[in-house]
């Protein structure tokens, strides 16, 4: 993998992992956030459910797509 494709490859999320990331989990915090707000972690698919769980049990995910369907 050359320089430019690391640093244009999306990235896990997840503390520690470098893994490339194929999900975009969009959430919002309700408390903070306006309803159509959308944030966005990165997941691999090692890392997918963990992250979702985490964001699923604090109600803020909303949705879960491929990365290349995220909004930019």
């Amino acid at each position: 993998m050359s320089d430019v494709e690391a640093t244009t490859t999306p990235i896990c999320s997840a503390k520690g992992c470098q893994d490339p990331a194929v999900w975009a989990l969009l959430w919002n915090n309700p408390k903070l956030h306006t309803p159509e707000r959308r944030k966005t972690w990165l997941a691999c698919e090692e890392h997918r459910a963990t992250l979702g769980d985490f964001l699923g049990a604090r109600g803020f995910l909303k949705d879960v797509v491929p990365v290349a369907d995220a909004p930019a």
